[in-house]
């Protein structure tokens, strides 16, 4: 597989370890709707990130893709170290966005169709560092990881 086909490859692997994880943080979520966060507050996404390490049938062949023959024990236990790691940055990050949002929402309304041009240039620009974060690290995350089968 070509390294550029690899590390994109690797990125959904880790975004499938965050999309299973999600699963369970949305059900323990809604299992206490009350919880509140450390600062009093409440988060849609709960006090803090799930982080579940079995594969889901799309991680398992996306698995197989990038290591057809296997990794060792102590190298699979070090993937799991860094897509543990990553999905909780994964959850900082949303919830990054998340209050970035709100706060913008909060100063400027929900009817992003109302903003005058600064308002929006500031609002994408906003969203876009964020995003431009996740990329980054996630492809970070993703190079440790394919670097465990070298």
């Amino acid at each position: 597989m070509a390294a550029a086909a690899r590390l994109g490859t690797g990125e959904l692997f880790l975004q499938e370890a965050v999309f299973r994880s999600r699963g369970a943080q949305a059900g323990a979520t809604l299992l206490a709707p009350g919880e509140r966060l450390p600062d009093g507050g409440k988060c849609g996404l709960g006090a803090r990130a799930a982080v579940v390490l079995d594969l889901s049938p799309k991680a398992e062949v996306l698995f197989a893709e990038l290591w057809p023959d296997g990794l060792s024990e102590a190298a699979v236990s070090a993937a799991r170290e860094v897509m543990a790691e990553w999905v909780s940055r994964q959850d900082a990050f949303d919830r990054k966005r998340n209050h970035f949002l709100k706060d913008f929402r909060g100063k400027h309304g929900f009817d992003r169709g109302a903003y005058d041009e600064d308002q929006a240039r500031a609002f994408r620009a906003g969203v876009d560092a964020i995003n431009a974060e996740v990329d980054a690290q996630r492809r970070e995350h993703a190079e440790r990881l394919l670097s465990l089968g070298s």
